[in-house]
């Protein structure tokens, strides 16, 4: 039988099949052997051992389309980054973050700029920006229902990571694009314990239509990844690409060297202060880690 690794925790992986119910499920010995770690989103083989307890084994896992490394999630379709207009009020840096990374991975991402009904002229403004830099935006309100219908196209029939700070409203979103049964139901709870401890893993929440959403948690900071360098960084910033052949140095880091493409856009209003200031404090971090 086919099916999708939802959760894994204690040599033990939680896997929803295609008939519908989650079974708790081992890696057969040979996967050691062999150097494969199944990984949360994997599609897999298992073999059924007993059907009334629910349990099995995966006996093979399936070609894998795509890897993310933070969170640990494989065959994910797309990113979600979800922030607040206000209450609390974005932090252009962490957003930034969240996006730099996301494209980094090479993963399509949106932004979901939530909590629309708080202030209207903010989140047009926050759209603007970030339409013009290159990102997806739907603009969403838990309360009022507005974008919902939207994101929740943008959602069905693929697996998606949702990303983004505390208190941004995601659980209400959550609550306003899925049912309660969608979103949890007795038996995974039950099957997964879900909640029932604080360490948190990656997790697959199945909401059916082949329709699977990693709630990641919510960070106050993001860390970049340590492969990344100073060449690679710009192209986590799509608005400042199409200047590049516009500096003078070919290495130009578009920080103090002069005739600067990028900062020419920069001065003209083409891209963003809060954007380049962004990739100032990003730049800074990554030759911080040089020194060490």
């Amino acid at each position: 039988m086919i099916g999708k690794i939802i959760k894994g925790i204690g040599g033990f992986y939680y896997v929803a099949a295609e008939d519908g119910i989650i079974y708790e499920t081992r890696a057969r010995g040979l996967f050691r052997k062999e150097g494969i770690r199944p990984s949360v989103g994997d599609d897999c083989e298992i073999e059924i051992q007993d059907a009334e307890k629910r349990t099995g084994s995966v006996i093979s896992i399936l070609p894998r389309r795509a890897i993310l490394r933070r969170p640990a999630v494989v065959n994910t379709d797309q990113a979600i980054v979800i922030f607040a207009v206000s209450r609390p009020e974005p932090h252009f840096g962490l957003m930034d973050r969240y996006l730099t990374g996301m494209l980094w991975q090479e993963m399509p991402v949106t932004l979901v700029l939530n909590k629309i009904d708080q202030d209207r002229n903010r989140g047009n403004e926050l759209q603007s920006i970030y339409t013009h830099a290159g990102f997806n935006v739907i603009l969403t309100s838990a309360k009022t229902g507005e974008g919902v219908e939207q994101l929740r196209e943008r959602l069905l029939g693929k697996t998606s990571v949702l990303s983004g700070p505390s208190g941004v409203g995601k659980s209400s979103l959550l609550n306003a694009l899925f049912s309660k049964e969608q979103m949890q139901t007795g038996e995974i709870s039950e099957k997964i314990g879900r909640g029932k401890n604080t360490t948190r893993h990656s997790e697959l929440l199945y909401v059916g239509d082949n329709t699977y959403l990693c709630d990641t948690p919510g960070f106050s900071s993001v860390e970049l990844p340590e492969e990344m360098d100073e060449e690679m960084l710009v192209y986590g910033f799509p608005e400042f690409t199409q200047y590049l052949g516009e500096c003078r140095f070919s290495s130009c880091r578009h920080m103090a060297e002069p005739d600067c493409g990028v900062k020419q856009a920069l001065a003209g209003g083409e891209i963003e202060k809060s954007r380049y200031e962004s990739y100032c404090g990003m730049m800074e971090e990554i030759r911080s880690r040089r020194k060490y």
